[in-house]
């Protein structure tokens, strides 16, 4: 998975005498948290970011200078600012100045009353935040489970924003259907998160389809298809065929290369209408993107929004770096249950097969789907819908929208649940069961959710990941709107409470 470097300093004295006599433990210390770094920011695929340590301590304006074009040079994107003991404040310009200013910052303490860390911390860190800087801070034992997990959700966040600063998503068609709350903005965009777009007409997955794919892997696709799902590929004569099973698999082939070909990382698909009505379904493609594997084995999920929902993908591609990797869900909001307080999350394709067992193999998850013939009412070429339940498991939601212009995101911890099977079985009949479902339960009302919630589309991703991302949003100056007891407890930085 793509990741940019993490920076690690030590802010210190400028006295000769003092510098010397600790410079040693000094150091031992941004060791010791380059090793928790490296042993726990580990991603889906089982890769780490590469942790860069400053050389010296900064004790000087010329050693100020020296470690932040070491830094530089070593194409640090963020970086963390440690403070062991007390430290001149001053040196931190030519520091940051030397590495780049636009570069997000964690001021990192200890809370030691011989050696106030915290003390150099809140000094310096203030100097940054009077010419209007936004930085986080955090205080604690560098043994304790909680400040290390702190530290991590922030490196979770800043390579978040620091990795799609670079990054271009590839929108076939334009948004569906008219959804404009799915609209790419792109001035907004590229100067919210540094992440343009390049629109290509569906046409050209159509004669690339034609043109480029290879058949042989075609038959792979589809020979891997039969294999896991036997009886399971409900094929009807008519909207399910072999020969429409196999056009989805084109398709998808054919949005690889061409994601390959521009240097798309990331993509969304138009779909309706003219692929449902002239071509195929997008369901098989858009899961294939999604999920960490296929008929060639483990690969890296790319992120792919059904109906070329940007804001959706904006969002996924959040979720995918904030979670080191994993794949991510795009559903509809279906429809609230109150008697019961679930949500029935659906919506045709976009939902990775990862989410019905949570397995790295293929085999485990497609136990649990079946393909069903594509609705005739809705898409008239034909090809498989999936449907599965994602299986139980704690889930972070999340979703960007506009407010007049200004972005923001809401986000709520929630979870997937078990149901009985005859539960779930009546629950899917009241929307489509031919469809995935997430049975989910959030950690908010209804009417809470229903005052600020942007659009239509919701995203999520296993784990509890609502601090990085209120990390995030606060990193890239977005609000962030968390939901429930969580969000009541939060406390604003210091750039809202003044707004």
């Amino acid at each position: 998975m793509r990741s940019t470097t993490i920076g690690l300093v030590m802010m210190n004295d400028a006295r000769p005498h003092v510098y010397k006599a600790n410079n040693e433990e000094n150091m031992s210390v941004l060791r010791q948290w380059a090793e928790v770094i490296k042993k726990r920011l580990v991603n889906f695929d089982g890769s780490s970011p590469e942790v860069v340590i400053g050389s010296e301590t900064i004790t000087s304006v010329r050693v100020a200078q020296k470690v932040g074009e070491e830094l530089s040079r070593a194409n640090c994107k963020q970086v963390i600012m440690c403070y062991n003991v007390w430290n001149f404040p001053y040196l931190v310009w030519p520091f940051l100045n030397s590495l780049g200013r636009d570069v997000p910052v964690l001021s990192l303490s200890n809370n030691n009353g011989k050696y106030p860390g915290n003390v150099g911390l809140l000094a310096t860190d203030g100097a940054l935040r009077q010419a209007g800087f936004r930085t986080h801070r955090i205080v604690g034992d560098i043994n304790d489970e909680a400040t290390q997990q702190k530290v991590i959700d922030w490196l979770r966040a800043s390579q978040a924003y620091t990795t799609m600063k670079n990054e271009v998503f590839g929108l076939y068609g334009g948004h569906s259907m008219g959804m404009e709350t799915g609209f790419y903005h792109l001035t907004q965009n590229i100067k919210t998160f540094g992440t343009t777009a390049y629109q290509i007409d569906q046409l050209q997955l159509v004669k690339t389809m034609e043109n480029e794919v290879d058949e042989k892997e075609v038959e792979k696709g589809f020979k891997w298809f039969s294999e896991l799902l036997g009886d399971r590929i409900l094929y009807d004569g008519k909207m399910l065929t072999p020969d429409t099973l196999k056009n989805q698999i084109r398709l998808y082939l054919a949005m690889k290369i061409v994601n390959e070909r521009e240097g798309f990382d990331f993509c969304g698909l138009k779909g309706q209408r003219e692929l449902t009505e002239y071509v195929c379904l997008g369901d098989i493609p858009e899961m294939l993107l999604n999920d960490p594997y296929d008929w060639n084995g483990p690969k890296e999920p790319t992120v792919c929004a059904t109906e070329a929902d940007a804001n959706a993908a904006l969002t996924m591609q959040i979720l995918k770096y904030i979670s080191g990797g994993y794949p991510t869900l795009f559903m509809d909001v279906r429809i609230y249950h109150p008697e019961k307080d679930v949500w029935d999350l659906c919506n045709s394709g976009n939902h990775s097969s990862f989410y019905a067992a949570y397995s790295r193999n293929a085999e485990d998850n497609f136990k649990k789907i079946t393909l069903h013939p594509a609705l005739e009412y809705y898409f008239k070429a034909g090809g498989a819908s999936v449907e599965f339940n994602a299986g139980p498991a704690e889930l972070t939601f999340a979703r960007l929208g506009l407010w007049d212009g200004k972005p923001y995101m809401v986000i709520v911890k929630g979870e997937s649940l078990d149901l009985p099977d005859d539960e779930r079985k009546a629950l899917n009949e009241q929307t489509d069961p031919t469809w995935p479902h997430v049975h989910a339960r959030l950690e908010c009302s209804f009417d809470e959710f229903l005052n600020v919630f942007p659009a239509n589309h919701i995203q999520a991703v296993v784990g509890d990941k609502v601090e990085a991302l209120k990390y995030y949003c606060e990193i890239a100056g977005i609000k962030p709107i968390i939901l429930g007891p969580r969000g009541r407890s939060q406390i604003d930085p210091i750039w809202d409470i003044l707004k």
